[in-house]
Order: C-alpha cells, then sequence, then structure tokens
C-alpha cells in the first residue's frame, strides 16, 4: 500500500526537498508548512525515520487510503486551547499550584482522572461562578491553527466534536467560538450562582470520550476508521486508540507512545495537510 510521508513546520517544503534531492522522488507541495513524498509502505517507514532526525519538524507516515476523514473529535485542555482550564480557574481564587500539580499527574496517568478531578472541584467550593466566567475570558487563548482546522472539516462536509474532561462554562463558548457541531463535557455544580464544589455526574473521562467517538461515528454512518482524533494526555487515550488517525498535539508521553502522527512543532492545520487537504482548499 502506498503511503505519503510528510514534512510538517516552517519551511518543510524547502526541507523535504534539500533531504530527497539525490532520490527519484518529487515532493508534493500541500502548503507553507508542510509536504509529502509517496511510497511504498516499506520505503515510507525507513524515509520517515531519517527525517526524524531533522530539527524543528514533524513527520507523519499515513495510508493514502481513506486519507480524508468524516468526523474530527477534539480534547479541548492544552491541545484546542493553550491552557489547561481548570489550572486558570484554579488561578482564579489563588489555588492554582496545589490544583496544577493534581492536573499533571492526572494527565500523565499517575493519578486517576476522576479521582484527581473531584479533589481539585472540591477546591472551588463558594467561588462565584458569573464572577470565574469574567476572569477566565482573557486567560484562554485558542491554539493556533484550530479555527482554519475546525472551519475546513466543517466546509468539507466533516462531522466535528469537541470531547472534554474540562467544564462547561469554558467549554461551550469555545465550542460556540470555534462552530464545533457537538461539545460533551463536565458540568461544574452550583446553587444561587455559587459552585458547591462537586461535579456532574457520571464524570466525562477516559472511558466517556471512547464511547462518545464511537457513538458519534455510528450515528454518522461511519466507523471509527474514518475519525480524525487529536489530543495530549492520558485522559485522550481511549478515543486516540479507537479512532482512524490519532494525533498527539504536544503530548504527554503516555499518549506520545501511542499516537499515529505527533506535533511537537506544527500547528493545528497540520491535521488537514496530514489528511492530503492542500493549504489552497482551507477555509
Amino acid at each position: 500500500m502506498t503511503h505519503a510521508v510528510l514534512l510538517l513546520g516552517p519551511r518543510a517544503p524547502e526541507a523535504l526537498a534539500q533531504a530527497v534531492r539525490s532520490l527519484p522522488l518529487s515532493p508534493v507541495v500541500m502548503g507553507r508548512a508542510a509536504a509529502e513524498v509517496h511510497l511504498p509502505e516499506d520505503q515510507a517507514g525507513r524515509l520517515a525515520a531519517a527525517l526524524s532526525q531533522a530539527k524543528g519538524f514533524d513527520v507523519a507516515v499515513v495510508p493514502l487510503e481513506r486519507r480524508e476523514k468524516k468526523l474530527l473529535v477534539c480534547d479541548m485542555d492544552a491541545t484546542i486551547i493553550a491552557e489547561e482550564s481548570l489550572n486558570e480557574l484554579a488561578e482564579v481564587v489563588g489555588l492554582k499550584k496545589e490544583i496544577s500539580k493534581l492536573t499533571e499527574k492526572a494527565m500523565r496517568g499517575e493519578i486517576g482522572f476522576e479521582e484527581a478531578l473531584r479533589v481539585r472541584v472540591a477546591l472551588l467550593k463558594g467561588l462565584d461562578i458569573a464572577a470565574a466566567s469574567a476572569a477566565l475570558k482573557p486567560r484562554i487563548n485558542v491554539n493556533p491553527g484550530a479555527e482554519v482546522l475546525v472551519r475546513t472539516m466543517k466546509a468539507r462536509g466533516a462531522g466535528t466534536a469537541l470531547l472534554t474532561g474540562g467544564f462547561d462554562i469554558i467549554a461551550a463558548p469555545i465550542a460556540e467560538r470555534l462552530g464545533f457541531r457537538d461539545m460533551y463535557c463536565n458540568r461544574l455544580q452550583s446553587a444561587d450562582g455559587v459552585l458547591t464544589g462537586e461535579v456532574g455526574e457520571p464524570i466525562f473521562g477516559r472511558e466517556g470520550k471512547e464511547e462518545r467517538l464511537r457513538a458519534l461515528a455510528d450515528a454518522s454512518g461511519i466507523t471509527p476508521e474514518d475519525v480524525v482524533c487529536v489530543g495530549d494526555g492520558a485522559n485522550d487515550l481511549g478515543m486516540i486508540r479507537a479512532a482512524g488517525l490519532g494525533v498527539g498535539y504536544r503530548p504527554k508521553p503516555l499518549l506520545e507512545a501511542e499516537a499515529d502522527v505527533v506535533l511537537r512543532y506544527a500547528d493545528l492545520t497540520a491535521l488537514l495537510s496530514i489528511q492530503g487537504i492542500k493549504e489552497d482548499d482551507w477555509s
């Protein structure tokens, strides 16, 4: 089976042309930050291994068959947005240090996600929701390429879903801003506009994300093979494994080992290039 070997990152077309100049290959320019060549699977693997030595670039190897996917599934924290949203919420009440430690352990898979979530949310008891939402808004930054990624997938007829272990007060505005068709998240419990320190059950975690990906694919009349999924942490492992194309964005080691493609340098538009969608066709 023929595979595409992609070099991703600033000036990737020039770098790939230089790298294969002595080979009978004709690089295809996908855009300003992506280029590829096509090879049989065994040769593709060898070239990818050689290209991976280049600093400042990501390398992807994908089969040409069923390359463009029909459903985009994204994690939110440290993927679609730059921040871990619960950490930012904690900073509003002066608890970022304590909560950040628990977040990092959970994302590395060192402690259970649900256990860590309950402990962190309990620390937020008494926080005014309206004040928290207002304080959070300027702290949250959408990662480069996210808006183009979602907009282009939608324009090409694909479904788009934001599946996050984060919370509704952040996930809902992000989903609306970027235009995700579907959004699933955890929900902070409140009474009289104040957080109770509890999270709605059942908690939406690793298993829930994978189950929802499969359900969304089924509802769309496709299989998980036709899904591209991107995430960064242990909480995303199930859906990354389930998807036909699982992408780790600046991933934690546990997820990096499982992802089909790892993005350390390229922005989120790389997911379009990986699917064979040229920059001229982005929306």
